[in-house]
């Protein structure tokens, strides 16, 4: 006799049925015919409960996550009918995803530095198989991002076997920051919330997991080290996690060109592009921030780092607050503000914010990505280099190119290109499923 299933079913179209088949995991409002009780008790299906995904002829496509006040309705985690939605499940999906980044990041390192999977994420969403939730690592800290009811209300599940993991792997965890302070969480119903994970309170750690007594820290600064810079991390008020890890081997390209070279770095948040090419032997590095909270961290980088002034006690990185989309035409038109800045720069790097977040601004994106370009092109001499990306998954490496390209025409050069760059592996890309390949990155010599 078959035995019937303990989770409410969803039962979908033969659209999302394809989709499903295809490798995406994604379930959308429309999508959804019903929602039926659960076979084996009839229990109805609850705002991020685990349930099965059906076509209307009873064929399985999978079992996910309910968001009930989401367009993306549900969100499958696993295809295998025979899966059991315990913690061994979960730790399974810990441990795939840690020795993931080992694998890929492990023999990185540069040589005497630490390794690269001191800094890294740990849990990339959906590419991880745990939709809706990041999980960054900054040496002994983790900060974590919750986007979607199910993973919040698996987090004294989650939580817990990521310490474990990583203690059972030598790497001594002393607290989870979340930074659950996104406006996207208003999509799933979520309150927002920024602050350490408290894992002595009550139900904070789901039944028969253990896990070591973990005081809350008393601060959200963390001082972390990446290609052997040390940064000191605001992670309760910086963008994002506190850091921009999906760029650590791309700024390793960056440093591996910047020997002589006249640096502007734009868009430089706390430094990383322009402390790198610095630790690179730049003569002259200048950062340019629209944020003055991130231009004094990255000054601040600057010093901790000894990279500020040059051996000869020269000026070697100096620091700029102003919008980059206006400075770099002041600079195109006045030569004289040019000089006290800095340049010529015969390097600029671009890792602008992403310039759309949804496919109906696509086309003002792409105006966007082609003027800064424009504006950097003029502004280097034949022979100088242009590093320059992307990091939205809807603005696509073809659609960033042609951008590019048209900035070139636009200014009469040439480009030659040196590196082809994406994410680092530690932000998986997982085919099927394009949303999770969303940042490209270019090396540029202009002739």
């Amino acid at each position: 006799m078959r035995q019937l299933r303990p989770y409410p079913q969803v039962v979908v179209t033969s659209k999302a049925a394809r989709s499903l088949k295809s490798g995406h995991p994604w379930v959308f409002e429309g999508e959804v015919l019903r929602v039926e009780p659960a076979p084996a008790d009839g229990r109805a299906a609850q705002n991020g409960d685990v349930v099965d995904v059906v076509e209307e002829n009873g064929t399985y496509q999978g079992t996910g996550l309910l968001s009930q006040q989401s367009k993306i309705r549900v969100r499958v985690v696993s295809r295998n009918a025979n899966d059991r939605f315990d913690a061994s499940f979960w730790r399974r999906k810990v441990e795939w995803a840690w020795e993931h980044r080992k694998v890929a990041m492990g023999s990185l390192a540069l040589p005497g530095c630490e390794p690269d999977t001191n800094c890294c994420r740990v849990i990339f969403s959906e590419a991880d198989g745990f939709p809706g939730l990041i999980v960054d690592r900054y040496e002994d800290v983790l900060v974590s991002q919750v986007g979607t009811v199910g993973m919040q209300l698996l987090r004294p599940t989650i939580y817990p076997l990521l310490v474990q993991v990583l203690q059972a792997d030598g790497v001594a965890i002393r607290g989870i920051y979340e930074r659950n302070d996104s406006p996207a969480r208003a999509k799933e119903g979520l309150p927002l919330h920024k602050g350490f994970y408290d894992f002595a309170a009550p139900g904070a750690v789901a039944e028969g997991l253990d896990v070591p007594a973990l005081p809350v820290p008393d601060s959200a600064r963390v001082l972390a080290r990446e290609n052997g810079i040390l940064f000191d991390l605001d992670i309760e008020n910086s963008q994002k996690t506190g850091f921009f890890l999906d760029q650590k081997y791309n700024r390793r390209a960056v440093r591996n060109i910047a020997a002589g070279r006249r640096v502007l770095d734009c868009f430089c948040h706390v430094g990383p592009f322009g402390l790198n090419a610095a630790a690179g032997g730049a003569q002259f590095v200048r950062c340019v921030d629209v944020s003055q909270t991130a231009i004094d961290l990255a000054r601040l980088n600057a010093r901790a780092n000894n990279l500020e002034l040059a051996p000869d006690g020269s000026e070697r990185m100096a620091f700029t607050c102003a919008n980059v989309l206006e400075y770099l035409p002041r600079l195109r038109q006045d030569r004289q503000a040019l000089r006290q800045e800095g340049g010529p720069f015969d390097l600029i790097v671009l890792d602008p914010p992403a310039f759309t977040k949804s496919r109906s601004t696509v086309r003002n994106a792409a105006h966007g990505y082609r003027e800064i370009n424009f504006e950097a092109m003029r502004l280097l001499p034949r022979g100088g280099y242009l590093a320059t990306c992307s990091c939205s998954h809807f603005m696509t490496r073809d659609l960033l190119a042609k951008a590019i390209a048209e900035a070139a025409h636009q200014t009469n050069v040439q480009l030659k290109q040196v590196e082809e760059r994406q994410q680092a592996p530690d932000h998986p890309i997982l085919w099927g499923v394009p949303q999770t390949h969303y940042l490209d990155f270019f090396i540029f010599q202009i002739v």
